[in-house]
């Protein structure tokens, strides 16, 4: 057999997949541009191609959102890697990742709706949320495990909280994209309050946890993490509610 297949064959994979990626980059313009509700035509337009040539490199609508979705995904955790590597306290590691991603959502809002809320045919890997949920789910399981044990509590429930507190998180982030009742920085303290809050609460730190919102001077003893977020929340803040 010739040698020389296999480089051959490689190299036309390669130009096969450089220009599919060059379509996915222009959907994504073509979806910033029209909106969430961007046709075909507008996308393969916004590549310089007609439909066609774009479905000679992606099997139907569903796989081109589906690369795009990908393609978000990458993004907005490259968005995100700073807050989920942190060396820093969970309190503030946890502010961090919320405020990374809604700070992305909120840069790429037609994108975020065209992936996740499109009412084109979903299939499993059209969700740009799947593979973010999943990584930020598990470092906050890895948080509240830690501290459950060093608690000497059952830690088992870590993981179906994680979970919870994302899906949470999420929601929050599209009622805000929608509604901006209030801004970015808000969001993020009421929110790492109420996930701080309810970790103080299954750990038996509810008292602690009351304590930084007495005085301002006390506040950095109720807590072993540096500059907490829940002296930024005062109860006022939920007596208006």
């Amino acid at each position: 057999m010739p040698q020389n297949d296999g480089p051959v064959k490689r190299s036309a994979r390669d130009r096969r997949a450089g220009r599919r990626a060059e379509m996915v980059e222009a959907a994504m313009a073509a979806v910033r541009e029209h909106g969430a509700a961007v046709s075909v035509a507008e996308m393969a337009a916004s590549a310089g191609i007609t439909k066609p040539v774009l479905y000679r490199y992606f099997e139907d609508r569903a796989d081109l959102q589906r690369a795009v979705g990908l393609r978000a995904a990458e993004w907005l955790m490259e968005r995100m890697a700073p807050a989920l590597a942190a060396d820093t306290g969970p309190q503030n590691q946890i502010a961090a990742v919320i405020d990374a991603f809604l700070a992305g959502i909120e840069e790429e809002p037609e994108l975020w709706r065209f992936v996740v809320h499109n009412p084109a045919e979903r299939q499993p890997g059209t969700e740009i949320v799947e593979d973010v949920r999943e990584q930020i789910a598990r470092l906050l399981a890895q948080l509240i495990g830690a501290k459950l044990r060093l608690a000497g509590r059952d830690s088992g429930a870590a993981e179906a909280w994680a979970h919870g507190l994302v899906g949470m998180v999420q929601s929050a982030g599209d009622w805000w994209l929608e509604r901006r009742t209030m801004s970015r920085t808000d969001l993020t303290r009421y929110l790492t309050a109420l996930i701080w809050d309810g970790a103080a609460g299954i750990l038996g730190d509810a008292d602690d946890a009351d304590d930084t919102d007495t005085s301002a001077d006390n506040a950095d003893d109720a807590h072993d993490d540096p500059a907490p977020v829940l002296q930024m929340v005062p109860k006022e803040a939920g007596d208006g509610a």
